[in-house]
Formats: C-alpha cells, sequence, structure tokens
C-alpha cells in the first residue's frame, strides 16, 4: 500500500484487449436503465464482454439518490475488484454516494487480489473522484478519469468514446494529452504524479482517516460542475488552509459546467492558484463538459502550460498479462 503522505505513482493495471470481461458498477447515484443498456452495448463494440453488477440498477428505498445501500454497493465493488475474470471496473455514472462505500471496503482483500492477479483499470469521474483518491493512497493503484459509461457524454460524443478506447487498448498512442482550447493560466512547466478530479469531492475527502494527507508533488487536475465561483473559491480556500497544496508542482483545469460566467470563475482560480507560483493550465477538455478526454491519474508525467500539453512518462496501461 502506497503512503498517504503525498502523490506517488501507482501501479499500471494491464491495457485491455478484445475479449476482456468488464465489470459495471454503480458505486453513487442510480442509473437510467436506457443509458445503462445503451453504454453497454457500446462496449460490446468494442468486443469487451460486460458485465452488469448485481446491484447496478438499483435504488436505496429511502434514499432516492443513492443506487441501492451502501452494503450492496460496496458488495458490488468489493467484488469486481477481487474477481480474477474481470479485466476492468467502469463506473456507469457519478452522482453521489461513492464516498460512502470507500470504508466499507476491506481493502487488504483488495491489495491480495491485485498482487495475485493483477490490479484492475477503475474508469469513471466526478463522484468517483472518492474512490479514485482511495485506489491511490489505499492500493497504490493507477486509475482513469474517465467518462462514465451510462453517462450522456459516453453516449452521445464519439471523440470522448474514441479517446477512452485508445487509452485502454492503446494507451501508448495517447501518451500526450491535450486540448485544442486549452492556453497557460500561469505559463510554466512541471513535473509530477497526476492526482485529482472533482474539487469538491476532493475538500470534503479532507479530515478523514485514509485521505491523501498534501498533494506535494503532483500534478493536480480539478474540475466540477455547478459550483458558483464563491462555493469553487471556499473549496479552493479550504485546500489552501488545509496545507493540502503545498508543495503541488501544477494544476491542470478541466471543465466547470454550471459554474457561472467563466470569466468571473477564472478571477476565482487566478486569485487562489495563481500564488502558488506553479504552472497552471486551463480548459483543457476533461470532467463534465460536451466532451471529455480521458485522463491517467497515479502516473507521473510532464506539464507544458504553454503549450497546453500532459505527457505521461509511460502509458497508462501496461502490457499484459
Amino acid at each position: 500500500m502506497t503512503g498517504a503522505g503525498s502523490a506517488v505513482a501507482g501501479d499500471r493495471p494491464r491495457r485491455l484487449v478484445p475479449g476482456d470481461r468488464v465489470r459495471i458498477v454503480a458505486p453513487s447515484g442510480p442509473v437510467a436503465p436506457e443509458r445503462l443498456d445503451a453504454g453497454a452495448d457500446l462496449l460490446r463494440g468494442w468486443d469487451l464482454d460486460p458485465v452488469e453488477a448485481p446491484h447496478v440498477r438499483g435504488r436505496h428505498a429511502t434514499l432516492p439518490y443513492l443506487a441501492g445501500t451502501d452494503e450492496e454497493r460496496a458488495r458490488d465493488l468489493q467484488e469486481a475488484l477481487c474477481d480474477p475474470g474481470v479485466a476492468a471496473v467502469f463506473a456507469a455514472r457519478g452522482g453521489y454516494g461513492a464516498q460512502r462505500v470507500a470504508d466499507l471496503l476491506d481493502w487488504a482483500a483488495v491489495r491480495a487480489a491485485f498482487r495475485a492477479h493483477g490490479p484492475k483499470a477503475l474508469v469513471g469521474f466526478s463522484d468517483v473522484t472518492a474512490l479514485h483518491e482511495a485506489f491511490a493512497v489505499r492500493a497504490g493503484v493507477a486509475t482513469l478519469h474517465g467518462p462514465a459509461v451510462a453517462g450522456e457524454v459516453f453516449l452521445k460524443d464519439e471523440p470522448t468514446r474514441e479517446h477512452l478506447r485508445r487509452t485502454l487498448f492503446a494507451p501508448g498512442s495517447v501518451r500526450v494529452v491535450t486540448s485544442p482550447a486549452a492556453r497557460p493560466l500561469v505559463p510554466g512547466r512541471a513535473r509530477g504524479v497526476t492526482l485529482g478530479g472533482c474539487l469538491s469531492l476532493l475538500a470534503a475527502d479532507l479530515g478523514t482517516p485514509h485521505a491523501r494527507a498534501v498533494a506535494a508533488g503532483g500534478l493536480l487536475l480539478l474540475e466540477d460542475v455547478g459550483e458558483p465561483p464563491y462555493r469553487v473559491d471556499r473549496a479552493l480556500t479550504q485546500l489552501l488552509r488545509a496545507g493540502w497544496l503545498d508543495g503541488v508542482a501544477g494544476v491542470v483545469l478541466g471543465s466547470w459546467a454550471r459554474c457561472g460566467p467563466y470569466e468571473d470563475l477564472r478571477a476565482v482560480l487566478l486569485d487562489r492558484l495563481g500564488p502558488l507560483g506553479v504552472p497552471v493550465v486551463e480548459e483543457f477538455g476533461f470532467g463534465h463538459g460536451d466532451s471529455a478526454l480521458t485522463m491517467p491519474l497515479g502516473i507521473r508525467a510532464e506539464l507544458d502550460a504553454a503549450a497546453g500539453t500532459l505527457t505521461y512518462d509511460v502509458p497508462a496501461l501496461r502490457e499484459g498479462p
């Protein structure tokens, strides 16, 4: 298990090959059945064998924003991670609830399964940020901040699907990640291990027993949805006050859908992140936008803010077995 102190490169899962069995789980919110069906069909079109977790179509009896009870969602995820016949685990959607299952997993059993059979790729974003952090800190495994398979952007946007497909099947072809809209908020170059995801989830993780203590040495990826500028300010200020951003090497900013006028938000981002004195690139094209790049987490990379590129030292996924 990796330490919780700072950004450390994780063990890489193997890349996928045609015929691989993959598991679809719902660790957070309930899933629209028609979207789940469509997402599974798209995975079959990649010659994968998607298997639904038992409670992926569930809904909590009294908390309708959850896809089943915490125990059911945790059991689905645990079984998927420990099954030697499963090559990767896909989140059906985000929403809310992953925080509630992270501490219910038997991490010793997960680590033992990964040692015996190799770690599995975890794909998801938004609320799944809580699981990306848990994988990094408690299992020492790299993950993929990528679209949810029953999410609108995966179902509707071909570039989103293609970037994820290439990351899974031909990761060497996407070692350099860039976005046409990317531009420097603070110019410069930096090296570090990628980490992060949804800002509000990272702020909510602070102070919990197994949270990453600091982001030192990391290239921090940040995005969010539906948070007005003052709440983005509040979350960033919380990270700053906690010392969590001390020693961060650079920052990569993704989408900020429904977070207010971008120029207003940009002023907040510059005010809070500029004094760090590290390179910051904005509008990098991952997260809750109309199109979304897949961003490997837990891999050492170089950020060039002026060029708008993130270049990974190694492919996100290794060659098998």
